[in-house]
C-alpha cells in the first residue's frame, strides 16, 4: 500500500506519520516538500503529486485552523479548507485512491445539549465553519472514496495547546479566568492518527465503511473543568504554581469576545464511528493525563 500524507508536520500529521508507517510505504509532505509538492495552496501543484505518486491512500492532514484570522481572511480559508479538498477528492477519484480527511465540529451552530450525530442540520457560525463544511460536502459529491472524521478540542504534546497554556499562565498568575459554558470532549492527536490508521486498514478491505464520522475522545468537560482538572493534576504531582488554590475563576463566553463566534455545544455522538469500525474509544481524562506526563514527566 502506497500512502500520501499531506500536512505532515501539524499535530495530527506528526503523530499519523507513526501510526501510517506500519500500514506500507508512506510518503509524508507538507508546504515545504521539495520533491513533490504538498502545498495546498497550490491546487495544479497538489494534482501533480497524486498523478506522479499514484496512491492508494491520501491522508489530508492539512487545514486553515486560525478561526479568527480566517473572519478577514476569507480566501486564504476558502482555498485551503474548500477548494482543495475538492481537488484532492478529484484526483484521488480518478487514480481509485480513498481519502481521508478531518473536519470539525464548528460546522454546526453550537446550539442545545445534544450530542451531535453525523446526519444533523449542519449551521457554522463564521467562516472557518463555513469552510470545513464546503470541504466535506466537495468530497461527498466527488465520488471518490472517502473517510471524513469530525473531530473537536485536538491537542498533542507537540506544539501549543490549551493545557499547556494553562499550566503556564498558572505558573505566572495568582487568578484565572476561563469559559465555563462551551462543552466539548479534548481529543488527542495520537487517538485521531491511531483510529484513523484502524479505519484504513479495515476500509481497503471493506469499501462499505466509507462516509462520514465522528471521532473524539469518550466523556464531555468545558474549558474550566478541563482547566481545573489539568491544574489539579499539575498540583498533585508537585509542579510549582503562583496559582491561589481558588484562583481559577468560571465566566461565560460573553465576557470573553473573539472575532468568531464558537459553538457553545461542541459534543460529538461517535456511536457510528464505534459501531463500523467495532472501537472503544478511551475517556478524555486519560489523554490528557498521558500527554501532561510526557510533557512533564521529569518532574513528577
Amino acid at each position: 500500500m502506497k500512502i500520501l500524507l499531506l500536512g505532515k508536520n501539524g499535530q495530527v500529521g506528526w503523530e499519523l506519520q507513526r501510526s501510517l508507517a506500519p500500514l506500507g510505504e508512506l510518503i509524508a509532505l507538507d508546504r515545504h516538500s521539495k520533491t513533490y509538492c504538498g502545498d495546498l495552496g497550490n491546487l495544479n501543484g497538489i494534482v501533480k503529486t497524486v498523478e506522479d505518486l499514484q496512491p492508494n491512500v491520501i491522508v489530508n492532514a492539512a487545514a486553515y485552523t486560525a478561526v479568527d484570522k480566517a473572519e478577514t481572511d476569507i480566501e486564504t480559508a476558502d482555498l485551503i479548507n474548500a477548494q482543495a479538498p475538492k481537488v484532492l477528492a478529484d484526483a484521488a477519484r480518478a487514480c481509485g485512491a480513498w481519502l481521508v480527511h478531518y473536519s470539525t465540529d464548528y460546522v454546526f451552530d453550537g446550539s442545545g445539549d445534544h450530542a451531535w450525530r453525523e446526519d444533523d442540520v449542519t449551521g457554522p457560525l463564521g467562516v472557518y465553519g463555513q469552510t470545513k463544511l464546503a470541504g466535506e460536502r466537495a468530497i461527498q459529491k466527488s465520488g471518490a472514496l472517502h473517510l471524513i472524521f469530525r473531530t473537536s478540542w485536538v491537542y498533542a504534546a507537540r506544539g501549543n495547546n490549551f493545557a499547556k497554556t494553562m499550566l503556564r499562565l498558572a505558573g505566572e498568575r495568582e487568578q484565572l479566568s476561563v469559559i465555563n459554558d462551551q462543552v466539548g470532549s479534548p481529543t488527542g492527536a495520537e487517538l485521531l492518527a491511531d483510529v484513523t490508521a484502524h479505519a484504513i486498514r479495515t476500509a481497503c478491505c471493506r469499501e462499505d465503511v466509507a462516509g462520514l464520522y465522528h471521532l473524539v475522545a469518550d466523556g464531555e468537560t468545558s474549558w474550566f473543568e478541563y482547566a481545573d482538572y489539568v491544574l489539579n493534576f499539575a498540583r498533585d504531582a508537585g509542579i510549582p504554581l503562583k496559582l491561589a488554590t481558588d484562583g481559577l475563576r468560571a465566566i461565560p463566553t460573553c465576557q470573553y469576545p473573539t472575532p468568531a463566534r464558537r459553538p457553545l455545544n461542541s459534543r460529538l455522538n461517535t456511536e457510528k464511528l464505534k459501531t463500523a469500525f467495532d472501537l472503544c474509544l478511551p475517556k478524555w481524562q486519560s489523554g490528557v493525563e498521558r500527554m501532561l506526563t510526557e510533557i512533564y514527566g521529569k518532574q513528577l
